[in-house]
């Protein structure tokens, strides 16, 4: 019988020689409790660390090899011809004695104890000495202790320390939670360049421009003597064509930090002008955070109406069932306002009788739940909706025989409908959208005639224009804005479903061809994703489709990249931050 702990095995060689072989599995564990037995007791240490820092200091005795085992610095000093090597006392700085002392532990016993007000410690003492698991274990530690308080100086500790990793993490941290950071402390001891730096990140997670102003407003108050030289750095930092004309002109009358800086102001009235002119402007990148950003498609109609709730991952091509709506429609719109997005008007084609809807629903990603919010003035099927300024236009549609022309507009803030100027032409089967904050609907039917003309709403003054008509009649296409450029596309001219694409170009008021699509559509999803156009499903004269088409500006080309669950038309489209995946787990029932 052999000893617990061990591995024996008999061979038997080509030439009929037997051996046994032998290992001892415990044997490493076993030495190192020995050495550090005797290092304890003060038994074969061949060097003693002399360790000094900031008034502290105490002495340590240990094994050179054991101390070279675990640690590369050492190994280094004691091997290659350092002055070290033959000293058996080394003087040791920049690490507290508690540090090294622990450090001299995990050499001899691979194990480690840190509690979270000496962490920082430890890990710049174990970085010094290049003990990575040391490191490593430090830095996992700091990064589930993360929050608002404290992640500017982890972040700038890991950057001192150069734990990339580490410091990575943490500004992912400070990204994502901006808004709750920039109430700490750290954020207002932050440097004019630091802010500036941290203010220009594309991922900051931010419902609204306005919270980052605020931010900076908030880091000058707080020492305006010596800060309110850098107003101006700051506000070309903040992405103010982001901001609406009654936020600006807001902080213009009010804000005693602006009044203090004429130049500021001037650039501050220079954007307002451009915003209320409706401008081209040269696109500021959008507020991206670091969570994916996924295609949302409600409702729709095949065979009757739908209660579908599913995400398209363009990025890894995936599709994901969320909760339902709570009343089937079809006909209906979508948008994303503070990264919610909501359903507006439809119809419930059900084959006990068709309801029209005047109902608008909110659907949270984080909590995977719907909620009811006020309903518009009239029911609305077949609706255009766009957003301005945070705000949701619901255009045209129908009520039974009666076909719109009256528009809506919906304050999430107050949760209150109120009716705004009316098209010059009645409209169901819209298509709309926005560019330079102008309105679009463009197309539809108004009761007697599928329509080729467009116009186009101006919220300052509270009007419709026509604009150039286009080149192709079109009720129920689908309609968006790309590169400062209207696309409309498919849709039903009265005999046909089409698969022809125009383009508007606001500057020289005219409609020109673009590349079709592969498959004729009308009553289909549109949204634009990363630069791209996506059209999801849709009618072409003989089935509901379940395809989606992704449109590439650069290439003017169309590519299939994916099915739909199933097909279908009429569906409401729109893009936002990807659902939690444990509230979608949690919602989902045990058997299925």
């Amino acid at each position: 019988m052999y000893a617990t702990g061990c591995k024996a095995e008999v061979t038997t060689s080509q030439n009929g020689n037997r051996y046994f072989h032998y290992t001892l599995e415990d044997h490493t564990k076993q030495a190192f409790e020995i050495m550090n037995e005797l290092r304890l007791n003060r038994l074969l240490c061949d060097v003693t660390l002399q360790v000094k820092h900031n008034g502290a200091e105490a002495e340590f005795m240990a094994h050179k090899i054991v101390l070279a085992s675990s640690s590369p610095v050492f190994r280094a000093m004691f091997t290659n011809g350092l002055k070290e090597c033959g000293m058996e006392v080394v003087p040791i700085e920049g690490v507290h004695p508690k540090v090294m002392e622990r450090l001299i532990e995990f050499a001899y016993t691979a194990s480690i104890s840190v509690g979270e007000k000496c962490v920082l410690h430890v890990m710049n003492g174990a970085v010094m000495y290049q003990i990575d698991s040391v490191v490593k274990a430090c830095c996992e530690f700091l990064v589930e202790q993360l929050d608002p308080s404290n992640a500017i100086g982890i972040a700038n500790f890991a950057e001192e320390i150069g734990c990339t990793e580490l410091h990575q993490k943490a500004r992912e941290y400070i990204y994502m939670h901006f808004g709750e950071v920039a109430k700490q402390e750290e954020f207002f001891n932050l440097s004019h360049c630091q802010l500036v730096t941290l203010i220009s990140r594309d991922e900051l997670n931010v419902r609204c421009e306005s919270e980052v102003f605020h931010a900076c407003i908030n880091w000058i108050k707080y020492d305006c003597e010596n800060r309110h030289l850098y107003v101006q750095a700051l506000m070309k930092a903040v992405r103010c064509h982001s901001l609406t004309p009654n936020f600006l002109q807001m902080q213009m009358q009010k804000c005693e930090i602006l009044k203090l800086d004429a130049r500021c102001k001037d650039y501050l009235a220079k954007i307002f002008q451009d915003l209320t002119l409706h401008r081209p402007t040269t696109p500021q990148p959008c507020r991206t955070p670091k969570v994916p950003q996924v295609i949302y498609t409600a409702g729709g109609y095949y065979r009757q109406s739908l209660s579908y709730l599913e995400a398209y991952n363009p990025c890894d091509g995936t599709w994901i069932r969320l909760q339902d709506l709570q009343v089937p429609r079809s006909g209906l719109g979508g948008c994303v306002v503070g990264g919610l997005f909501y359903t507006v008007g439809g119809r419930n084609n059900a084959p006990d009788g068709n309801m029209d809807s005047d109902a608008l629903d909110c659907y949270n990603p984080m909590n995977n739940q719907w909620s009811p919010c006020s309903p518009m003035s009239v029911p609305r099927n077949r609706i255009g909706v766009g957003v301005i300024d945070g705000m949701i236009y619901a255009v045209g549609g129908s009520h039974g025989c009666i076909h719109h022309n009256s528009v809506e507009r919906y304050d999430p803030e107050k949760d209150e409908w109120q009716l705004v100027a009316p098209m010059l032409t009645r409209r169901i089967g819209v298509g709309v959208a926005v560019l330079n904050r102008l309105l679009y609907a463009v197309g539809g039917f108004d009761g007697t005639n599928r329509l080729n003309s467009a116009e186009c709403y101006y919220l300052e003054r509270d009007e419709w224009k026509m604009i150039a008509p286009m080149n192709t009649v079109r009720s129920g296409a689908g309609v968006c804005a790309l590169d400062n450029c209207i696309y409309a596309m498919g849709g039903y001219d009265g005999t046909d479903q089409l698969n022809s694409m125009e383009r508007y170009d606001v500057a020289t008021d005219s409609w020109t061809l673009a590349a079709p699509m592969k498959h004729r559509r009308s009553a289909l999803g549109v949204t634009v994703h990363q630069g791209k156009i996506y059209v999801l499903g849709g009618y072409d004269g003989h089935n509901f489709l379940d395809s989606v088409e992704c449109y590439d500006p650069a290439s003017e080309t169309w590519t299939e990249v994916t099915h739909m669950t199933s097909g279908r038309s009429g569906v409401g489209v729109a893009i936002t931050m990807e659902p939690c995946r444990k509230q979608i787990d949690a919602s989902r029932p045990c058997c299925l």
